[in-house]
């Protein structure tokens, strides 16, 4: 059992909540039941478990110790006390995970054999906003996620914790070459479906059963300038009430479930 928060083990973990640190070493931490068993049951690497006691004394965490043993990770045992300074969460379930960060490329987004579904991402804020974007992409069957340069974190803990464990069913990537990112998605023929509060084609009347990427961007100034340079369609989602806009996680999911209804 690992006892001071000295020990060199302990103080990597924790700078890994600094997100110069998370990029440098290409890794990043999850915690909580739910998260580390989605982790540990996925293909991605898996450095190390940490676990308290009372952790792993229910059926489902004594099933993630065994699952990070078989996945050759290396195990640490530390008190209650340890586990709250590594924890972001205000009450710790016991279990954490150090992962290697996967090397998902633009091409793994565009899932093979159907028409490209994708949502593109482009200065959105807030972390649970962009881990809601992500669950609702996997639930409506994305081949991906592509965050556009100046996007929060992936990696946030809160980001994380909003993902709800989708974040390891689909590939994600973050494209710092915006510019490349918008060539590679126009050479595979992919329209860009630009949602924009007002002024747009009406969503549920636009054909989205092509290869289609949506674009949302951030609430106060939406997408940049340049993706209005390559092959477009803005939509709108109609509002009958008095709200002036919609919060851009729920956007998301109303567009991408229009597609969903289109194509089945």
């Amino acid at each position: 059992m690992i006892t001071s928060s000295q020990n060199p083990k302990i103080k990597y973990i924790r700078k890994l909540s600094q997100r110069t640190f998370r990029q440098k070493e290409r890794k990043f931490l999850v915690e909580g039941i739910r998260l580390v068993e989605e982790a540990l049951n996925s293909p991605w690497r898996t450095e190390c478990f940490v676990y308290t006691s009372r952790g792993i004394q229910s059926h489902r965490g004594g099933c993630l110790l065994e699952a990070a043993v078989q996945k050759g990770a290396q195990i640490f045992q530390v008190p209650d006390s340890l586990m709250a300074e590594l924890a972001a969460t205000e009450t710790p379930q016991g279990v954490l995970a150090v992962l290697w960060q996967p090397d998902y490329t633009l091409a793994d987004v565009l899932a093979p054999g159907q028409p490209p579904l994708v949502v593109m991402v482009d200065g959105v804020q807030d972390p649970g906003n962009l881990g809601t974007i992500i669950r609702s992409a996997d639930a409506a069957g994305a081949g991906g996620v592509i965050l556009l340069k100046g996007t929060v974190d992936l990696y946030n803990p809160k980001t994380l914790r909003s993902t709800m464990g989708s974040l390891f069913h689909l590939p994600v990537v973050t494209a710092e070459d915006v510019t490349g990112a918008l060539d590679y998605l126009a050479s595979a023929g992919i329209t860009l479906v630009v949602g924009d509060p007002a002024g747009g084609q009406p969503v549920f009347h636009a054909d989205l059963k092509g290869p289609v990427a949506f674009v949302v961007g951030n609430e106060g100034v939406g997408p940049r300038p340049a993706i209005y340079g390559y092959k477009h369609r803005k939509v709108t989602i109609p509002m009958p009430g008095r709200a002036e806009s919609l919060n851009v996680a729920m956007a998301t999911s109303i567009m991408l479930y229009e597609a969903v209804r289109q194509r089945t």
